[in-house]
């Protein structure tokens, strides 16, 4: 099975948060799972960081480093999926979120998210 996490989730993760239910920290810990992050959450986080509006050990390069240790897949960004996103309604105005979740329709990938704006889309979610 596949999963496209969200940056929060991805974060969550990294950081053993109790805002991460266990059920969705055991699919991230299952090896049999196919984890996939977007570029644009990469992108996202390394803009948020740089703001200062999220603190973590190591920074940008950490973040880089353990998605790449846990075997997360960057997904990058293609033409497809901004074809995708430019159909989507706004009921999510983040452009991150928006092109996470055309990524997840064009891929026919679920996504680990908290985010109600995202489960309001056409697109299977778990949380």
């Amino acid at each position: 099975m596949k999963y496209l996490l969200d940056t929060h989730a991805l974060l969550w993760y990294f950081e053993d948060s109790p805002k991460l239910p266990g059920t969705i920290a055991v699919i991230i810990e299952n090896t049999q799972m196919q984890k996939y992050i977007s570029i644009a959450s990469m992108w996202e986080f390394t803009i948020k960081h740089s703001l200062g509006k999220l603190d973590f050990d190591g920074g940008v390069d950490a973040f880089w480093r353990m998605s790449e240790e846990n075997g997360f897949f960057v997904l990058p960004i293609a033409k497809t999926y901004l074809i995708e996103a430019a159909k989507l309604p706004f009921l999510h105005r983040d452009p991150f979120d928006r092109l996470l979740v055309a990524t997840a329709i064009v891929e026919n990938i679920p996504v680990l998210s908290s985010d109600d704006n995202i489960h309001k889309y056409n697109v299977k979610c778990v949380w």
